[in-house]
């Protein structure tokens, strides 16, 4: 089986993660009950390489909206607005989010040391990219973000948080 997951070292100590499974019905059916200790969200995708697959899906979609949040923070100081206040209503409309829940604060102090690392998110990144030629699926605005990791991995950010993407929109 391939079990990867989402929510980071405080999901884990938590025991709150999202765990994608791939693999023989049976097997996971002996899993499960193991997994549901640290997992809150425990499903099987499919076969072997499906729980992978989909922690791919996962991180195409982390890539894009902390780009996005990166852009609205940086949007809404640049126009003199209380990005605080901006948080506390677009946070319960449609543009919510757990990156907007968990990481506006800490991207709004410029506090970037903790969480999962740029440098982990680009070798994921890599991967999908990979996959993505593998299979014929395009994923540009993936392999923009990709690059803009690239940026903050220049500006010595590597093992900052992935939403560091801000600090790049505001140097």
């Amino acid at each position: 089986m391939d079990a990867p997951v989402s929510g980071g070292q405080q999901g884990a100590i938590n025991g709150v993660l999202t765990i994608m499974c791939g693999g023989d019905q049976d097997d996971y059916a002996k899993a499960e009950p193991v997994l549901a200790h640290y997992g809150r969200m425990i499903k099987r995708i499919g076969e072997t390489g499906a729980g992978q697959t989909t922690k791919m899906v996962n991180q195409i979609c982390i890539a894009g909206l902390v780009q996005a949040l990166s852009e609205g923070l940086h949007f809404a100081e640049q126009a003199g607005l209380d990005r605080e206040a901006v948080i506390e209503v677009i946070s319960k409309g449609a543009a919510g989010s757990w990156q907007m829940d968990n990481r506006h604060a800490t991207m709004i102090k410029g506090e970037y040391a903790h969480g999962f690392a740029v440098d982990w998110m680009r070798k994921d990144l890599g991967i999908c990219l990979e996959e993505a030629r593998r299979i014929d699926a395009t994923l540009p605005v993936t392999a923009l973000v990709d690059q803009f990791y690239a940026d903050v991995q220049k500006m010595e950010g590597g093992r900052w948080d992935t939403s560091s993407l801000l600090k790049r929109l505001d140097k």
